[in-house]
């Protein structure tokens, strides 16, 4: 049974307060966290399996909420910063508590996440509500003991990693070391050590020395899965550059480099701006990378650098629509992808809350859609499909009535299981294959 067959929706849409701006699972996929515009991170735990209950078996509910980053403004700069979570990802976990990376535009906090459930009672100096005790008073000495309460859920900034971003931060990866992490704006990247708060070493910098000459912006960046010394960043010509820390210091000279030569029978005014690549993400093996520009999603072979082994076009029919879209702004929309965990199927956002999976083995692809109508649980979700001119079917959608104001750009896949979680403005769905 394949997800590109059908998928059946079996746990919820969760409504949040604000728009979704990030999801992710955690390594084991126990866990998934949202980001919003307000600043806000919100986890998700799923349920254990119970006897009595097996088909809610993955269902996955609040674990924990708090409030990750405020609204700032930079005096120096007259700007506000917005408190809006551009990414979250995950350490894998080591001990009992739960560790994260979140960041806005500025600033990166890593969280702890930790459960208590047992409360010390019995204090010397101290009664149960923490008053200092009258030292008169204390004629025995008291061995505290370990009560039972209901179970806490804390959430507590452990290290804020700040002022190393003169633009927007659009990505952190986690390195495979796990000691290190990287941060990435338009111009740089930094590389972090998790101990160290005060500075950070500036590992790409393509700043031109006049920023008039400045002709693209670094778009996304991420480590290599298994080797510490490897990432790749994108840019806003649509091209991938592979780095190697080894190599020197700063990586302003790129070991490899990732470029598809143009096809000029599609050459238009909106070229260069669909080209931009929006999101670059190695598959678990590391042997490609995965990217997508406007209207495609391209596969690549680390091995082959001269064009993608594989291109699967996301909604080309929208090519004719370009100019709308170029009004209306959605042109510039930065779209992310993901891979199942098999590194076999790959799932991209588009409009008209439809979201896209494509079968790298069958070639099989499907078009489904997040919304309200179809959330009941256990529904099977349909696949749905656009007509471009001339007679439409009826259970087909019409080119010209796609919603543009409703978008999927965030969406993860659990690291070993078919269950995805969709963001659809501020609504989050968890779709579970239908096996389980």
């Amino acid at each position: 049974h394949h997800p590109c067959h059908s998928v059946d929706f079996c746990v919820f849409g969760w409504m949040g307060s604000d728009i979704i701006s990030t999801v992710e699972f955690n390594h084991t996929g126990e866990l998934l966290a949202t980001g919003d515009k307000g600043g806000r991170v919100v986890i998700f735990q799923r349920e254990q399996e119970s006897k009595n209950q097996p088909h809610r078996r993955g269902e996955y509910n609040v674990y924990s909420t708090f409030q990750s980053h405020e609204p700032e403004f930079d005096y120096l700069k007259s700007l506000e910063i917005e408190e809006k979570i551009n990414k979250i990802r995950w350490l894998p976990q080591q001990n009992a508590a739960y560790f994260l990376l979140s960041t806005n535009d500025k600033t990166v906090k890593l969280w702890k996440v930790s459960e208590r459930d047992k409360r010390p009672e019995g204090y010397n100096l101290k009664d149960e509500d923490g008053r200092l005790r009258d030292p008169s008073m204390i004629t025995m000495l008291r061995v505290p003991v370990l009560r039972p309460m209901d179970l806490m859920v804390e959430a507590t900034p452990r290290r804020v990693f700040a002022n190393a971003h003169t633009y927007h931060i659009n990505s952190i990866s986690v390195n495979s070391d796990y000691e290190t992490y990287m941060s990435a704006d338009d111009l740089r990247i930094n590389l972090w050590n998790f101990e160290i708060t005060n500075q950070s070493f500036n590992i790409v910098d393509i700043k031109p020395a006049n920023m008039e000459e400045l002709t693209e912006v670094i778009t996304a960046a991420e480590f290599h899965p298994h080797h510490c010394n490897t990432f790749v960043y994108s840019s806003s010509k649509g091209t991938i550059r592979l780095c190697d820390m080894r190599a020197s210091a700063l990586c302003d000279r790129h070991s490899k480099f990732f470029e598809e030569p143009e096809d000029p029978s599609n050459r238009s005014f909106f070229s260069e701006i669909i080209s931009s690549i929006s999101d670059v993400k190695f598959s678990h093996s590391g042997r490609y990378i995965m990217t997508r520009d406007y209207l495609t999603v391209k596969v690549w072979d680390l091995n082959m650098e001269n064009r993608p082994i594989e291109t699967y076009q996301v909604h080309d029919y929208l090519r004719s629509k370009l100019c709308s879209l170029y009004e209306n702004d959605c042109i510039f929309d930065k779209f992310e992808c993901v891979w199942n965990g098999s590194d076999s199927v790959i799932m991209t956002g588009s409009y008209n809350n439809f979201f896209r999976m494509f079968d790298r083995n069958t070639k099989r692809d499907v078009t489904l859609e997040a919304s309200r109508e179809n959330s009941k649980p256990r529904a099977i979700l349909k696949p749905r499909k656009v007509c471009v001119g001339g007679k439409r079917r009826k259970d087909e959608i019409s080119v010209d009535s796609l919603d543009f104001s409703k978008k999927i750009l965030h969406t993860a896949w659990h690291p070993s299981e078919n269950i995805i979680a969709v963001a659809a403005t501020n609504n989050l769905y968890i779709f579970q294959d239908k096996v389980n």
